[in-house]
């Protein structure tokens, strides 16, 4: 219990951290460039348990939890690129639902040191088939985890909600069948 209790103040913290950082860059995200990206909340249903595990992997560059996620392709609609963004970082393929479910905020950190806004459309990934060779397998750590556990492991407190309203409407959309 204490331990549950010490992660999730961790986590508070980590988000707290976040906000101020994202606060600092307001003037950029109100009247400057702001840059898109698109991710996938990849996700799979046992037949035999009631609940849904959903997906994180680690960026590349930090090492934090994330979503997968990338830039816009040229002639790709977003849900495209989120399905594309989840076979390179995860070995995943799926449905992926053309309706965005969400968008969350983060600043991103370039190649040149710089951290520009990013707004980063979600889309829910069922996934069917997962892969032993994709493109940036050995980059990336990947589990599968519970929403809850996502929830604690992603820094942005946008997505961690986001996170959480996925399970919820998964399990229903499951409970319907």
């Amino acid at each position: 219990m204490a331990s549950s209790i010490s992660a999730q103040h961790k986590a508070l913290r980590r988000s707290e951290s976040f906000l101020s950082e994202l606060a600092s860059h307001a003037d950029a995200m109100l009247h400057g460039r702001v840059y898109e990206q698109y991710a996938a909340i990849c996700y799979r249903k046992e037949a035999e348990r009631d609940d849904a595990e959903m997906l994180v992997v680690t960026s590349r560059e930090s090492g934090r939890w994330v979503v997968p996620k990338g830039w816009p392709i040229r002639g790709k609609k977003p849900h495209e690129v989120a399905a594309i963004e989840a076979y390179e970082e995860a070995g995943v393929r799926g449905k992926v639902k053309k309706k965005p479910f969400g968008y969350f905020t983060y600043l991103k950190q370039l190649a040149d040191g710089n951290r520009v806004p990013c707004i980063v459309e979600l889309h829910l990934l069922e996934v069917d088939q997962m892969l032993q060779d994709f493109p940036e397998r050995g980059q990336r750590r990947v589990e599968w985890v519970s929403f809850i556990e996502a929830a604690n492991r992603v820094r942005e407190p946008e997505l961690k909600g986001l996170l959480l309203a996925a399970e919820r409407k998964i399990c229903k959309a499951r409970s319907k069948k």
